[in-house]
């Protein structure tokens, strides 16, 4: 066999899983990235990489359990094998080491990844909580101001003295400002309800990261 091929049963026991397992792994992978030779299917460099990769995190544990029964065979092959087994095993142990490199190497990355995303989910939690403060601050204040000018509109229709033009007017102003007001209240309301929809996802997407860190 080619020495930059590999059947799915050398995959399989290089890296201690089932054959199922890699054949899951190769339906996952482009259709170029296997040669088939009659009946059967050969795995590429890349495909081999790629499989190792979406492996990364199951392998680690096997690789390990792997690992210790190497150790184990190498120390029993010490004392009774010849010189070429001793030489055989110690090219199958660098293997697993190399194998075992990569796979951490994998992980730390992905951890990095990680550890990025929710600094940046932290982060723009913080900008819509302060968002939110100040927007919930310039309702109360307009309500407030609402709130004095229907007291003093209150005030002018409790006179009995009829109002002259200039009060007409200064009343009809009042009215329009209590509109506009009105239509601000309105407006921050719908914004609060937007900022609020928008903290709930943001919510769901940490919890979401949270979730995946722990697995």
């Amino acid at each position: 066999m080619s020495e930059n091929l590999k059947t799915i049963r050398e995959l399989a026991d290089e890296l201690g899983v089932s054959k199922n397992k890699i054949h899951y792994q190769v339906s996952k992978i482009s259709s170029e990235y296997v040669v088939r030779n009659n009946s059967m299917k050969l795995l590429t460099a890349e495909a081999v990489k790629q499989i190792k990769e979406n492996l990364g995190i199951e392998l680690n544990s096997s690789l390990n359990s792997k690992l210790n029964t190497v150790k184990h065979q190498e120390n029993t092959n010490i004392k009774g094998n010849t010189g070429v087994e001793g030489v055989e095993l110690n090219s199958t142990l660098n293997s697993y080491l190399n194998s075992l490199k990569h796979q951490i190497e994998y992980l730390e990355s992905q951890n990095i990844n990680k550890d990025e995303q929710i600094k940046s989910l932290v982060e723009a939690q913080k900008q819509t909580q302060n968002l939110l403060d100040q927007q919930q601050r310039l309702a109360l204040q307009d309500k407030k101001l609402l709130e004095e000018y229907k007291e003093e509109i209150k005030e002018l229709k409790s006179l009995e003295v009829p109002l002259s033009d200039k009060n007409e007017m200064d009343l009809i102003n009042d009215r329009e400002q209590i509109e506009r007001l009105k239509a601000e209240v309105v407006f921050f309301k719908k914004e609060l309800s937007k900022i609020a929809e928008q903290h709930e996802v943001k919510r769901h997407s940490k919890k979401w990261w949270h979730f995946f860190g722990d697995n």
